[in-house]
């Protein structure tokens, strides 16, 4: 595990934060279980320090959730997210994603992207002055 003030990686992901968003992106090919996801929502509220803010999370290295995974992350990750901008590629991350949105409906405004140009976009709105 690497941990710097401006950078975090642990063996699922690494993310770190620019111009007020949180950049969370999985590691390639990760199965996200219920400790690979409270493993990453526990390291991103630490590293967050107590900051709430948007969060891109770029999952098209995951290469699957299953469902203890899926409602963990509903739940709880979450947490100190302002919004959320999943970036999925148009294979597997997709279709989890889609099925994250409709069936774990995540509890802070969450919107799936195949452009990380547009989810910036859509997560500048929730950026705190």
């Amino acid at each position: 595990m690497i941990a710097a003030h401006d950078f975090y990686e642990n063996r699922y992901a690494s993310f770190w934060t620019a111009g007020g968003i949180l950049f969370f992106r999985y590691k390639q090919d990760t199965v996200i279980d219920i400790e690979a996801a409270k493993c990453v929502v526990a390291d991103r509220i630490r590293f967050q320090d107590e900051r709430c803010l948007p969060v891109l999370c770029d999952m098209r290295g995951v290469l699957s959730v299953d469902k203890a995974g899926r409602d963990y992350l509903a739940n709880s990750g979450s947490v100190l997210a302002l919004a959320v901008g999943l970036l999925v590629g148009e294979n597997v991350s997709l279709t989890v994603s889609t099925f994250y949105l409709e069936i774990s409906k995540p509890a802070v405004p969450t919107q799936i992207f195949t452009e990380e140009s547009e989810a910036l976009s859509y997560l500048a709105g929730f950026l705190q002055h």
